[in-house]
């Protein structure tokens, strides 16, 4: 591990220039901080190894039964936002990297799988509010999101939705439902111009 740890740190040295593969470095290190003191203050929540939380991003868990799972090497970029309520479990594979201004809300039950990237801007609930009767005031569902899933830039994930191996979700996506492993799923959206007629004033001065 540590002879990996320096391998990596005279590559990045090279190839960014000693100056800024240190910035970089201790950046990595402050998160790494972070991590561990949520980890600290929900010590009975959470279960990980070494992840990275980057400035302004935060853990919430608001039960005690909530439980967290982060795998080894997550990556969060700034300003995201994951939080736990109720009986929920989320559970973060190894190597998943999040992009900034990420929100994740989990009360039943969201997966991630290993080596999933997620871009900037991406939100994901496993529940809705139920605004149609007085009773429970969320409609509760999961998100299962497989191994090695791309998802671009402010995505929208729905409770129960299920998302294969190996797939794509387009930016700006709404998603809900079953996609398939091995697939790009595409929100497809039409262009559509209307003329705008200027006042006759207007056109006849000009």
């Amino acid at each position: 591990m540590i002879k990996k740890v320096i391998s990596t740190l005279v590559k990045d040295s090279r190839s960014r220039g000693g100056y800024y593969a240190l910035l970089m470095n201790i950046s990595h290190a402050w998160g790494i901080l972070r991590a561990l003191f949520y980890k600290l203050i929900y010590l009975r929540n959470i279960q990980s190894t070494i992840f990275s939380l980057q400035s302004n991003s935060r853990l919430e868990v608001y039960n005690k039964e909530a439980k967290i799972k982060i795998g080894k090497f997550v990556y969060v970029r700034k300003n995201a936002s994951l939080r736990v309520d109720l009986k929920g479990e989320l559970s973060i594979g190894d190597k998943v990297f999040l992009n900034d201004n990420c929100n994740i809300n989990c009360v039943n039950k969201i997966t991630i799988g290993e080596k999933t990237k997620i871009a900037s801007g991406v939100s994901i609930n496993d529940h809705d509010h139920n605004f149609k009767t007085e009773g429970n005031h969320l409609l509760v569902g999961e998100v299962h999101i497989g191994k090695n899933v791309w998802i671009g830039s402010n995505v929208v994930i729905l409770k129960d939705t299920f998302i294969g191996d190996h797939s794509v979700i387009a930016a700006g996506s709404v998603v809900k439902g079953h996609v398939p492993e091995n697939t790009v799923f595409i929100n497809k959206r039409e262009n559509e111009y209307k003329n705008i007629l200027k006042p006759t004033g207007m056109r006849d001065a000009l």
